[in-house]
Protein backbone atom coordinates (compact mmCIF):
# COMPACT_ATOMS: atom_id res chain seq x y z
CA UNK A 1 0.00 0.00 0.00
CA UNK A 2 1.47 3.41 -0.84
CA UNK A 3 1.83 5.95 1.60
CA UNK A 4 -0.31 9.07 1.59
CA UNK A 5 1.60 12.57 0.42
CA UNK A 6 0.18 14.50 2.88
CA UNK A 7 -0.63 13.45 6.31
CA UNK A 8 -4.19 11.94 7.10
CA UNK A 9 -6.32 10.99 9.67
CA UNK A 10 -8.43 8.68 8.88
CA UNK A 11 -11.54 8.47 11.52
CA UNK A 12 -14.43 5.91 13.09
CA UNK A 13 -16.56 8.82 14.18
CA UNK A 14 -19.63 6.87 15.38
CA UNK A 15 -18.11 3.47 17.11
CA UNK A 16 -17.81 3.46 20.70
CA UNK A 17 -14.50 4.60 21.11
CA UNK A 18 -14.24 6.80 18.50
CA UNK A 19 -11.00 6.01 16.83
CA UNK A 20 -8.62 7.83 15.05
CA UNK A 21 -6.07 6.75 12.88
CA UNK A 22 -3.04 8.75 11.88
CA UNK A 23 -1.18 8.43 9.11
CA UNK A 24 2.30 10.50 8.47
CA UNK A 25 3.41 13.27 10.80
CA UNK A 26 1.03 14.84 12.96
CA UNK A 27 2.33 18.72 13.48
CA UNK A 28 0.82 22.23 13.62
CA UNK A 29 0.62 22.37 9.43
CA UNK A 30 -1.92 19.93 9.52
CA UNK A 31 -3.41 19.08 13.06
CA UNK A 32 -6.36 22.23 13.08
CA UNK A 33 -8.86 19.73 11.49
CA UNK A 34 -8.18 17.18 13.88
CA UNK A 35 -8.45 19.18 16.94
CA UNK A 36 -11.42 20.27 15.40
CA UNK A 37 -13.10 16.86 15.12
CA UNK A 38 -11.74 16.33 18.40
CA UNK A 39 -13.62 18.90 20.44
CA UNK A 40 -16.61 17.89 18.21
CA UNK A 41 -16.63 14.71 19.38
CA UNK A 42 -15.90 15.53 23.33
CA UNK A 43 -18.66 18.01 22.83
CA UNK A 44 -21.07 15.51 22.03
CA UNK A 45 -20.50 13.17 24.92
CA UNK A 46 -18.19 10.58 23.21
CA UNK A 47 -15.65 9.69 26.41
CA UNK A 48 -13.47 7.32 25.15
CA UNK A 49 -11.10 7.75 22.14
CA UNK A 50 -8.82 5.83 20.45
CA UNK A 51 -5.78 6.77 18.43
CA UNK A 52 -3.63 4.48 16.38
CA UNK A 53 -0.50 5.47 15.78
CA UNK A 54 0.88 2.76 13.90
CA UNK A 55 1.46 4.82 10.81
CA UNK A 56 2.58 7.80 12.27
CA UNK A 57 5.67 9.30 11.52
CA UNK A 58 6.01 11.64 13.92
CA UNK A 59 4.45 14.41 16.49
CA UNK A 60 5.17 18.18 17.23
CA UNK A 61 4.61 19.62 20.40
CA UNK A 62 1.19 21.78 18.88
CA UNK A 63 -0.54 18.22 18.78
CA UNK A 64 0.53 17.06 21.72
CA UNK A 65 -1.26 19.95 23.61
CA UNK A 66 -3.73 18.95 21.75
CA UNK A 67 -3.83 15.27 23.09
CA UNK A 68 -2.87 16.98 26.05
CA UNK A 69 -6.21 19.29 25.98
CA UNK A 70 -8.43 16.04 25.11
CA UNK A 71 -7.07 14.04 28.24
CA UNK A 72 -7.99 16.81 30.68
CA UNK A 73 -11.43 17.60 28.88
CA UNK A 74 -12.36 13.33 29.56
CA UNK A 75 -11.06 13.37 32.83
CA UNK A 76 -13.57 16.22 33.73
CA UNK A 77 -16.30 13.86 32.72
CA UNK A 78 -18.59 11.69 35.35
CA UNK A 79 -17.42 9.34 34.72
CA UNK A 80 -14.40 10.30 33.75
CA UNK A 81 -13.66 9.37 29.62
CA UNK A 82 -10.62 7.63 28.56
CA UNK A 83 -7.99 8.65 25.74
CA UNK A 84 -5.84 5.78 24.53
CA UNK A 85 -2.66 5.90 22.44
CA UNK A 86 -2.06 2.45 20.70
CA UNK A 87 0.80 1.44 18.48
CA UNK A 88 2.89 4.50 19.35
CA UNK A 89 6.53 2.84 18.37
CA UNK A 90 8.95 3.78 20.16
CA UNK A 91 10.09 7.11 19.10
CA UNK A 92 6.15 8.47 19.44
CA UNK A 93 6.10 6.79 22.63
CA UNK A 94 8.81 8.70 24.18
CA UNK A 95 7.63 11.81 22.82
CA UNK A 96 4.65 11.19 24.64
CA UNK A 97 6.78 10.38 28.46
CA UNK A 98 9.22 13.52 27.89
CA UNK A 99 6.41 15.69 28.49
CA UNK A 100 4.25 13.52 31.07
CA UNK A 101 1.22 12.91 29.20
CA UNK A 102 1.41 9.09 29.91
CA UNK A 103 -0.39 10.50 33.38
CA UNK A 104 -3.41 11.99 31.59
CA UNK A 105 -4.05 9.59 29.16
CA UNK A 106 -3.74 5.58 27.83
CA UNK A 107 -0.84 3.81 26.53
CA UNK A 108 -2.30 1.13 24.93
CA UNK A 109 1.54 -0.89 25.24
CA UNK A 110 4.01 -0.58 27.69
CA UNK A 111 7.68 -0.03 26.04
CA UNK A 112 9.24 0.52 29.78
CA UNK A 113 10.06 3.26 31.24
CA UNK A 114 10.20 6.97 30.16
CA UNK A 115 12.81 9.46 30.11
CA UNK A 116 12.38 13.03 30.70
CA UNK A 117 14.60 14.43 27.79
CA UNK A 118 13.53 17.93 27.07
CA UNK A 119 11.48 18.56 24.17
CA UNK A 120 13.34 20.54 21.81
CA UNK A 121 11.80 24.17 20.76
CA UNK A 122 10.71 24.86 16.57
CA UNK A 123 11.10 28.66 16.84
CA UNK A 124 11.76 28.61 12.75
CA UNK A 125 8.73 26.55 12.27
CA UNK A 126 6.52 28.90 14.26
CA UNK A 127 8.06 32.56 13.12
CA UNK A 128 5.11 31.92 9.93
CA UNK A 129 2.61 30.44 11.88
CA UNK A 130 -0.85 32.68 11.12
CA UNK A 131 -2.55 34.52 14.03
CA UNK A 132 -5.53 31.92 14.07
CA UNK A 133 -3.23 28.91 13.87
CA UNK A 134 -0.62 31.18 16.80
CA UNK A 135 -3.59 30.61 19.13
CA UNK A 136 -4.12 27.26 18.65
CA UNK A 137 -0.61 26.69 19.16
CA UNK A 138 -0.40 28.43 22.25
CA UNK A 139 -3.48 26.66 23.55
CA UNK A 140 -1.79 23.07 22.84
CA UNK A 141 1.35 24.64 24.41
CA UNK A 142 -0.19 26.02 27.31
CA UNK A 143 -2.43 22.90 27.51
CA UNK A 144 0.65 21.08 27.91
CA UNK A 145 1.74 23.09 30.78
CA UNK A 146 -1.64 22.21 32.29
CA UNK A 147 -0.46 18.21 31.93
CA UNK A 148 2.42 18.66 33.70
CA UNK A 149 4.15 21.46 35.28
CA UNK A 150 7.52 20.40 35.04
CA UNK A 151 6.62 21.14 31.03
CA UNK A 152 6.94 25.22 31.68
CA UNK A 153 10.26 25.13 31.69
CA UNK A 154 10.56 23.22 28.37
CA UNK A 155 7.94 25.45 27.04
CA UNK A 156 8.39 28.92 28.75
CA UNK A 157 10.49 30.30 25.59
CA UNK A 158 7.34 29.38 22.73
CA UNK A 159 5.04 30.24 24.76
CA UNK A 160 5.94 33.70 24.80
CA UNK A 161 7.12 33.75 21.37
CA UNK A 162 3.59 32.65 20.62
CA UNK A 163 1.84 35.30 22.88
CA UNK A 164 4.28 38.04 21.67
CA UNK A 165 3.23 37.19 18.22
CA UNK A 166 -0.56 36.86 19.14
CA UNK A 167 -0.42 40.38 21.03
CA UNK A 168 0.98 42.14 18.22
CA UNK A 169 -1.29 40.92 15.64
CA UNK A 170 -3.61 41.87 17.11
CA UNK A 171 -2.53 45.30 17.77
CA UNK A 172 -2.96 45.70 13.62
Amino acid sequence: MNEPQQPTYLVSAYTDPVVVQIHGKANYLNCNTFREFIEKVVSDGKSHVVLDFENCKGMDSTFLGILAGTAIELRKRTPPGVLILCKLGERNHDLVCNLGLQNLLTIGEDLGKCDSAAAAAEFSALKNVEVSDAKNVLNAHENLVKADAENAAKFQDVIAFLKNQVEAKDKE
